[in-house]
């Protein structure tokens, strides 16, 4: 009875108690696992929430660049068709032989087109292709992954429209010919040989992205590093209308590569002229209006490189990667011939005499670009006014933007 008549809450205390490490630990796991349920149900519903978010700006960037090629393809291709259809009835209408000169560029004019049109009927179709998988994602019919495919095709379709849009802008005289890249360094010492051997790489970089070649003809390296001088050729149709604009001083300030000191500037002059691919300049220079001589570094020594100066206009030219000082002087003849046709174009004259060596240097010498590394990183183009946060990018050939506004900016020259 003794037995019986024990305390029943005494009974529970001793038992719960014997057994309350089991109990305890049991108790933790379901408090863990139920917190990780319910962490793991929150971050479904963020993920699910960011996707959601994801796949609606994707789809309005789609959305947004399917409408640009729907607006512009068509015109284009009805305008490329037309002119393909004129250029076979001139064709037609006389014989091929009777100016074979002629005849060449018609044909290239031709093929240009067909080309044209093949480019703009796929983009068409893949501006179709990307609406519809648009349309399907609005239904929940799509991944999101297959979205991001869509929006990388949308993307490059507008580069295609953006080159497109920039060949019809290209039509001044000389636009359609290769480009003769010449980096100079400034007068600041060690930075601006390490920004010249910079901008070089930037301008190679740029060229690869286009899907061509460039190559470095003359380097002269800086015994403390960088460089003095280069010359890059681009033997590729239009470069020279792509960087014409990119003529001018190049400034950077407060640079933290290579651990330069922050305090110190660097300057670079860019000039860009034509290279001329399938013909040579049309100008005549007479023989006494040039000064032949031998650059300074190359004096004391025999050496096959030569800088020729106009005399008149003060004009110079140099070339030092042939073998020999004939090859040397006709490389830097045709240099001359092409810097010349250029001023003679801004300038709107006919002949050498009327050249106004007075504006040469002010129009050749001006700042085109600023390279701010710090304290905040930033790329201003000073003749369009186009400013870049990603100097990273810019360094690394990303200069489409400034290369598409100063097109844009001659739109209106254009009859």
């Amino acid at each position: 009875m003794a037995k019986m008549g024990a305390d029943p809450f005494s009974v529970w205390t001793e038992t719960s108690c014997s057994s309350s490490p089991l109990t305890l630990r049991s108790s933790k796991k379901t408090a863990a696992f139920r917190i990780r349920a319910h962490s793991q149900h929150i971050d479904d519903k963020k993920n699910r929430f960011y996707k959601e978010l994801g796949t609606f700006a994707l789809k309005k960037k789609i959305e947004d660049l399917v409408l640009r090629a729907e607006m512009l393809a068509p015109t284009a291709l009805e305008f490329e068709e037309a002119r393909r259809l004129k250029q076979e009835e001139i064709i037609r209408e006389y014989d091929l032989w009777d100016d074979v000169a002629k005849s060449n560029e018609d044909l290239v004019q031709l093929a240009e087109s067909a080309k044209a049109i093949d480019a703009l009927k796929d983009l068409r179709y893949k501006a179709e292709e990307a609406k519809l998988i648009t349309e399907l994602a609005g239904m929940d019919s799509i991944n999101y992954d297959f979205l991001k495919q869509a929006y990388t095709a949308c993307v490059n379709m507008n580069k295609t429209l953006d080159k497109y849009e920039m060949s019809k802008l290209l039509r001044e005289p000389y636009d359609m010919e290769g480009a003769c890249v010449t980096i100079e360094s400034g007068s600041e010492g060690i930075y601006s040989k390490i920004w010249a051997e910079q901008l070089t790489r930037m301008y190679i970089k740029w060229t690869e992205k286009q899907g061509h070649k460039a190559r470095i003809v003359e380097k002269q390296d800086s015994d403390s590093g960088g460089i003095r001088y280069a010359m890059i050729e681009l033997e590729f149709k239009s470069a020279y209308g792509y960087l014409s604009g990119e003529r001018g001083i190049h400034c950077m300030s407060g640079s933290s590569a290579n651990k330069l000191d922050l305090s110190k500037d660097g300057t670079a002059a860019i000039d860009v002229i034509p290279l001329f691919l399938e013909s040579s300049p049309d100008l005549q220079i007479d023989e006494k209006d040039l000064e032949i001589t031998t650059p300074p570094e190359e004096q004391g020594r025999t050496s096959p490189s030569l800088i020729i100066q106009h005399i008149p206009t003060g004009l110079q030219v140099r070339s030092t990667g042939e073998r020999s000082r004939f090859a040397n002087k006709l490389k830097a003849l045709n240099r001359l011939k092409a810097k010349l046709l250029i001023v003679m174009r801004e300038q709107g004259v006919s002949n050498l005499a009327t050249i106004r060596s007075s504006d040469i240097s002010s129009s050749w010498n001006q700042v085109t670009r600023r390279y701010v590394f710090h304290p905040n990183k930033l790329v201003e183009d000073m003749k369009t006014g186009v400013k870049l946060a990603d100097l990273t990018a810019v360094l690394n050939g990303k200069i489409e933007p400034f290369i598409g506004a100063h097109i844009n900016s001659r739109r209106h020259e254009i009859p």
